[in-house]
């Protein structure tokens, strides 16, 4: 063995620096393994499933297969890895597996849905025509959503005008301010999530209604939207008010700012990307309730820019009221109308990344 040096005046190498290792990278082993283990599952469940389990169908083979490709991966993994490496090998698989078939189930969806309505998408008068003298046999080349988009953006509108401070204010006391009654508040918050929409619609029905005597109209479907998406802003404001770094509250206190300055000016444009996507699944959870607008507006073929006064229709009370009649066409006027429902929550989703993206770029 060779004696280290003790002259000074000669140089070591300087030791190799230390690399992490990459966790979300896989080896070729690695690959190999899921390539044998995807194979043979395949091969032992087509066998096995046509010739000696009583069972048919899709969905029992892709189970089986899953779970024999399960199996099978972890005796392939065991052989050449520790049974800790192992477990995360199984685990990293069904997770993977899960996410897959949220992923093929929403495709299967956003697939047919357009697939359905592209008959009706394909026709101009679609979007800019209302069904005011038009029946739901006639041909789609008569009729349109155009007062079912202006009444789902107004009512929707008006909606988070409601919400947005009722729910950063909750928020904010929920965060910043704290007391007693915290706990209490929080607890009614979480509970109001899961508040189902034909009970919201009933208490505004009863209150605003038939109580003060208000007319049936857009208003009153955006005061029980609202109703639902002051818990959702509320909760996930709290969440991303939660999150901003107490350096920043303690450097502005430094600098003199007071308790409300400082939520103002540092913590909320902080949890920006927080609060709008906060306001995006408020906004989510309201465009599509059905029940609410069928309960507190009702169903018209007219165009109705005045949220106070007569129906005022939307995108999802004209889904249903087309499926009601059970007709060829106006089923394809439902299924573009719901495409079009569809892209406008996937718009508002990208609009919610922009805005997160721009602030990360920002800090």
């Amino acid at each position: 063995m060779r004696e280290p040096t003790l002259d000074p005046t000669v140089d070591e190498a300087p030791p190799a620096p230390l690399r992490p290792r990459k966790v979300t990278t896989t080896t070729v082993d690695e690959r190999l393994e899921l390539i044998g283990a995807g194979l043979g599952s395949l091969c032992l469940v087509s066998i096995a499933y046509a010739h000696v389990l009583p069972t048919s169908g899709v969905l029992g083979f892709v189970v089986c297969w899953f779970l024999a490709f399960l199996l099978l991966h972890a005796l392939i993994a065991k052989t050449s890895s520790p049974w800790p490496i192992v477990k995360d090998k199984i685990a990293t698989s069904v997770m993977w597996g899960l996410a897959g078939i949220v992923l093929f189930a929403l495709a299967t969806t956003l697939v047919y849905t357009f697939s359905q309505g592209i008959s009706a998408l394909r026709h101009a008068n679609f979007f800019t025509h209302n069904m005011a003298g038009v029946a739901s046999t006639a041909p789609l080349t008569q009729g349109g959503i155009v007062n079912a988009i202006a009444g789902t953006v107004i009512m929707v509108a008006v909606a988070v005008l409601i919400a947005l401070p009722l729910g950063l204010l909750t928020a904010i006391y929920l965060s910043e301010v704290g007391g007693k009654a915290a706990n209490v508040v929080r607890t009614v918050v979480e509970a109001m999530t899961a508040l189902p929409e034909i009970l919201a619609a009933l208490f505004i029905y009863v209150v605003l209604v038939v109580g003060v005597g208000f007319p049936k109209s857009g208003f009153a479907v955006s005061v029980a939207m609202s109703v639902t998406m002051v818990p959702i802003i509320a909760r996930t404001g709290e969440v991303a008010l939660r999150i901003v770094p107490s350096g920043l509250r303690e450097a502005s206190a430094a600098l003199g700012a007071s308790e409300w300055r400082t939520t103002w000016k540092v913590v909320v444009p902080t949890a920006r990307a927080g609060l709008a996507t906060a306001l995006i699944l408020a906004i989510a959870r309201g465009v599509g309730e059905t029940a609410v607008a069928l309960l507190l507006s009702g169903a018209s073929s007219f165009t109705n820019l005045n949220p106070f006064k007569d129906p005022m229709n939307s995108l999802p009370l004209y889904i249903y009221t087309a499926f009601e009649t059970h007709d060829k066409t106006a089923i394809a006027r439902a299924f573009g109308a719901a495409s079009v429902l569809l892209i406008i929550i996937l718009v508002l989703f990208v609009i919610t990344r922009v805005i997160a993206r721009e602030v990360k770029e920002a800090r």
